[in-house]
């Protein structure tokens, strides 16, 4: 189809976006959102954030909330903020950042969410996370988790951010948002996860569920080389029957069709691929058995 019409398909379908409900408030959110790691780094007065600009614009248009970024994205949160600006749309969007200043302290912390609610333009952020548990590359560990928390918990009370959470991309530290899950009362928590790569199926995504928490998908694409496993390969017929019509939409839909997830992220600097992940979210989901059948698909690959 071309470009132009799934745009317009989107448009007129906009009213009908599969939702799912943040368990700590009820408020619904769209299940396919907008990433901004590395796609987004960019200086907006550039020639090469013509396309990204396109694609917050779409993204908006048809029906997308939620933007996910981070100050330690480079330029990423920046051009998100510009890019909502332009538009007016900070308050009709639901815009997640992160915090991480390591062993700063929480005035750090603070301070680094004060700058962020003014490039994002928001004085109240709809989601601020502690990013990989507050910890860096190096150790990912969970060493400053609790100063991060104790900074993200006073800009809640002082109503600066909606929701709190905590992310990791890192198997590494899977055993540490276990803990995190069981000790702390956090709204949302953020992984990667694909059906590529299931092993959050195992422990965190029913612990989250348990733990009434919101949990975002991160890397849906990324982890498990999905696109070159199936790279020359037909999509399967009956993905028609859950309004599957690539394999985009086949693995956002095997991720947000998880009865614990809320919203996946991916990110992307191109139009096209932004309108075919946004079609995620129209019409069916997979059921549990179909799902269960998609693996079996891929695995055989």
């Amino acid at each position: 189809m071309a470009l132009l019409d799934r745009y317009g398909v989107l448009a007129e379908q906009q009213a009908t976006l599969i939702t799912k409900t943040i368990p700590s408030s009820g408020e619904r959110i769209p299940v396919i959102g907008l990433g901004s790691a590395r796609t987004f780094n960019l200086d907006t007065s550039s020639t090469d954030a013509i396309e990204p600009l396109e694609v917050v614009i779409l993204f908006h248009e048809h029906g997308g909330k939620v933007i996910d970024t981070a100050p330690s994205y480079g330029r990423s949160e920046e051009f998100v903020g510009r890019a909502v600006g332009s538009i007016n749309a900070a308050d009709e969007l639901f815009l997640a950042t992160k915090v991480n200043v390591e062993g700063r302290g929480v005035s750090a912390a603070l301070q680094q969410m004060e700058e962020s609610s003014r490039v994002l333009a928001k004085p109240t952020v709809d989601l601020m996370q502690v990013w990989n548990l507050g910890d860096n590359f190096r150790s990912l560990g969970d060493r400053h988790l609790s100063a991060h928390l104790e900074a993200v918990r006073e800009w809640k009370s002082r109503g600066r951010t909606r929701y709190i959470g905590v992310t990791t991309s890192f198997r590494q530290q899977y055993d540490l948002v276990e803990r995190a899950l069981r000790r702390e009362q956090l709204d949302f928590v953020q992984l990667d996860y694909s059906i590529g790569d299931r092993e959050p199926e195992e422990r965190l995504l029913p612990l989250a569920a348990e733990r009434g928490v919101g949990v975002l998908i991160n890397q849906p694409f990324s982890t498990g080389g999905l696109f070159s496993r199936v790279a020359g390969r037909q999509l399967p017929s009956w993905a028609a029957d859950f309004d599957c019509d690539s394999w985009a939409q086949f693995f956002l839909k095997y991720i947000v069709s998880h009865p614990a997830v809320t919203c996946a992220i991916p990110a992307t600097s191109d139009p096209e691929h932004l309108v075919d992940n946004m079609g995620a979210c129209l019409g069916r989901l997979p059921d549990e058995r179909t799902r269960r059948r998609m693996v079996e698909v891929f695995e055989a690959l």
